[in-house]
């Protein structure tokens, strides 16, 4: 039997509507995840059309994935936080929705707090047990959307829910039934996909939940969770891993539109930001991500990254104010006192920070040979230097420059200055008897009070 189908403007052929497996025993997909070795990854060389959506954009999952790693956020660091997303979203709402937990009084105080605020964006939407007496908890909050959690591989089904796939299914129903019912979207978040059996039953069920939709007038969205980061990109993947083949079999068997459609991905094997993209590319409008990347193990999607992908896929900010970034960064260090790894990409202390003599020379004459954008400008970051024993004249050079704000004057300092010299020959004595650790902004402040005071009259302010 064939059918034309409006989307895609061909005639196709209805075989490809899959019908729900209720197998007796469960796909573990043993081949691919044998436990005792590394996954594999399998390909089938099905190449499905990258299809990116009219729209793309971000939701935040910090007040409640971020929240399952770390100890609690308190209420003001909530609201605190939630005003730099918001500043940082700009007024067109890239980063569309941040969701909550609703468990405690504490959680549901955080979301008063934050919705007295009265922002557009990002929508306050929730996270809650799939009862209806948290429905209702979550319409009385005001809170238009909400997160169900519905497992849908056979390691939750069969060894987690102890139910067949049928019983999973029609428990899922219900509950979102039951929601549409109480007056809520539901949201539902197919948790751990790249496991899960796609044409046995994820595909059956996201039907169910389109003739629902369908029924009802009520818009279902629907998350797709890399749980565990199995997640891949690469063109020619086989399901279960294949993120593209995930987003195409949400669009084009169970017929969901991409404003339905959103990535939710762990960086277990690295590929969280790369996921997320590729999720983005091939018909997902949303991913959802968190704050630095906080969440359970490795963590989720780091929102500041996906950012940056957003940035470079649409040629344009939208609106966003990009040095929010680095706001967020420092509250996190300052007041919450999180460590962020000196290396981690656009939040790092040492992200655009260079040690080696031979850039440091590079940065000197042209900072773009050795950074990747004008960190100064996007992010509120000028590049630095980190004077060690391998960063010679040029780096002294630039990191005086830079103390003195004289970097883009014709003040500069050259690497041939005699005064750096002598800078340089007493920090050379120092990796002569032992030293091996890199100086402080504030010793290497001190040293040039000690030995080059005259330097000091050229100091502008910043």
């Amino acid at each position: 039997m064939i059918e034309f189908n409006g989307k895609t403007n061909v005639l196709e052929q209805s075989q490809y509507k899959y019908s729900l497996q209720d197998v007796a025993e469960p796909n573990l997909f043993r081949d691919i995840f044998p436990y005792d070795d590394v996954p594999k990854c399998t390909f089938n060389h099905r190449k499905v059309p990258m299809s990116v959506p009219d729209n793309i954009w971000l939701t935040d999952t910090t007040f409640r994935d971020g929240q399952q790693s770390r100890a609690p956020y308190t209420t003001e660091q909530i609201v605190h936080l939630f005003k730099l997303l918001h500043k940082l979203s700009g007024p067109n709402g890239v980063i569309r929705q941040c969701e909550f937990f609703l468990y405690s009084e504490r959680d549901r105080e955080a979301v008063r707090k934050c919705q007295d605020l009265g922002y557009k964006f990002p929508e306050i939407t929730g996270w809650i047990r799939a009862t209806k007496n948290d429905f209702k908890l979550a319409k009385d909050m005001g809170l238009q959307e909400c997160g169900i959690l519905v497992s849908c591989s056979d390691y939750h089904i069969f060894k987690k829910l102890k139910k067949t796939r049928r019983q999973a299914m029609e428990g899922y129903l219900e509950v979102v039934r039951q929601a549409i019912e109480i007056g809520m979207k539901p949201r539902c978040h197919f948790e751990d996909i790249t496991r899960a059996d796609f044409y046995g039953f994820v595909v059956p069920f996201a039907i169910e939940l389109r003739n629902l939709m369908e029924e009802s007038h009520v818009p279902i969205k629907i998350r797709a969770c890399d749980t565990m980061g199995y997640g891949v990109p690469y063109p020619g993947a086989a399901l279960p891993r294949s993120v593209p083949g995930i987003i195409y079999g949400f669009k084009h068997h169970a017929g969901f539109p991409s404003e339905l459609l959103e990535w939710h991905g762990h960086n277990d094997f690295y590929k969280a930001v790369t996921n997320s993209t590729f999720a983005w590319l091939y018909g997902a409008s949303s991913v959802n991500c968190s704050l630095l990347g906080i969440g359970e193990r490795t963590g989720n999607t780091p929102l500041e990254a996906m950012l940056m992908e957003y940035a470079q896929l649409r040629g344009t900010h939208n609106g966003m104010d990009m040095p929010v970034i680095t706001e967020i960064a420092d509250y996190y260090q300052k007041e919450i006192g999180y460590d962020i790894p000196p290396q981690t990409p656009f939040v790092g202390k040492n992200f655009n920070v260079t040690q080696a003599g031979i850039h440091a020379d590079g940065l000197l004459k042209d900072e773009e040979i050795y950074n990747i954008f004008d960190t100064a400008k996007l992010l509120n970051r000028p590049v630095g230097v980190a004077i060690n024993q391998t960063s010679g004249l040029a780096g002294i050079a630039h990191w005086v420059n830079d103390y003195l704000g004289i970097n883009q004057s014709d003040q500069a300092l050259q690497k041939s200055d005699p005064r750096l010299a002598v800078l340089k020959d007493w920090i050379d004595t120092q990796y002569d008897a032992g030293r091996v650790t890199a100086f402080g902004d504030e010793e290497l402040a001190q040293l040039i009070h000690d030995l080059t005071p005259e330097l000091l009259e050229l100091k502008q302010e910043k």
